[in-house]
């Protein structure tokens, strides 16, 4: 464990100037929605003491003191105004529900901020801001990784909020902060990555690079860590991968790399049974089989 914190600190800061890990943080729900069968809050927090961040926290409409957590990561995909609005959005693959149908209606309060540059924050060339902050000594992918931390120390705060049941989710941009947030922060109790555990070499070898945008990358991140290395540090907590066979984004060799290296570090670890990945015939997209598998996982680990 001594290790896997060295670990956790050399990791963390590679990510780059950040404003102080320790800081308070705080926030203000100035508008609270009746929605069909959940509350919805509109909250602004202060996190980072640079900029302001919109925030949604969806609870189930019951009586309860304190409500299991899953922090939702946003996706990017391009769409800089969405954001946290998200898991809002009616999806097929959700049988024409929200993420905050579905999680709510499972018993689960759900949590989204908006990322740097999205949502309520969103308005800046993303390559522009990338330049502007590595010109400051700030890396953007640490700034987003920062603010997700923050975000559980404001849950933390939270009298509604049992933050020893939380989960955190998310699909492409928002897989890939679910694994690092996890890996960094223990605080994660069980973590669910949707279409984006992608192994960096695979993603080198395959000429893919530019399929991710340019906030993903973090200065001199493969002299010391591979995807693997970080998901590592997950372990023995509850981890589902969730994959697409074709997407291009996440390589197959590399998604079978992962796993080999995974299988064996739970196994070590004596929880076999807390790492799985599962692969489905699809590319780059959320399938019903796969939000099943997330609900089943996160009810098995977090509800019980």
């Amino acid at each position: 464990m001594k290790n896997q914190e060295q670990k956790r600190k050399l990791l963390y800061n590679l990510l780059g100037k950040l404003p102080d890990r320790k800081r308070s943080v705080s926030g203000k729900a100035f508008y609270t929605q009746n929605c069909d069968g959940y509350l919805l809050e509109h909250i602004v927090l202060d996190l980072n003491g640079i900029e302001e961040v919109s925030a949604y926290l969806a609870k189930p409409a019951i009586e309860k003191e304190k409500f299991p957590v899953i922090v939702f990561n946003h996706a990017h995909g391009g769409k800089y105004e969405l954001g946290k609005d998200e898991i809002l959005l009616k999806k097929s693959a959700l049988g024409g529900k929200s993420w905050a149908d579905i999680l709510t209606s499972s018993g689960f309060a759900v949590f989204s901020i908006d990322c740097w540059n999205f949502g309520d924050r969103s308005g800046r060339d993303e390559t522009a801001l990338f330049k502007e902050l590595i010109w400051k000594g700030f890396v953007l992918w640490g700034l987003m990784v920062y603010d997700t931390i923050k975000a559980i120390d404001y849950l933390e705060t939270r009298v509604d909020i049992d933050t020893k049941k939380l989960g955190m989710m998310g699909v492409s941009m928002g897989s890939t902060m679910s694994w690092w947030v996890s890996a960094l922060d223990v605080r994660v109790c069980a973590c669910v990555d949707i279409c984006c555990l992608t192994d960096f070499e695979s993603l080198i070898e395959t000429g893919r690079l530019n399929g991710h945008g340019i906030y993903y990358y973090v200065p001199g991140l493969l002299e010391h860590f591979n995807t693997a290395d970080i998901n590592a540090l997950i372990a023995p907590r509850p981890h589902l991968a969730l994959e697409g066979e074709y997407d291009t984004l996440t390589p197959a060799k590399g998604l079978d790399k992962i796993d080999l290296i995974l299988k064996k570090i739970y196994a070590d670890c004596g929880a076999p049974d807390n790492w799985t990945m599962k692969r489905y015939h699809v590319g780059h997209r959320l399938t019903s089989n796969m939000a099943y598998e997330t609900i089943q996982f996160f009810k098995k680990y977090l509800l019980t």
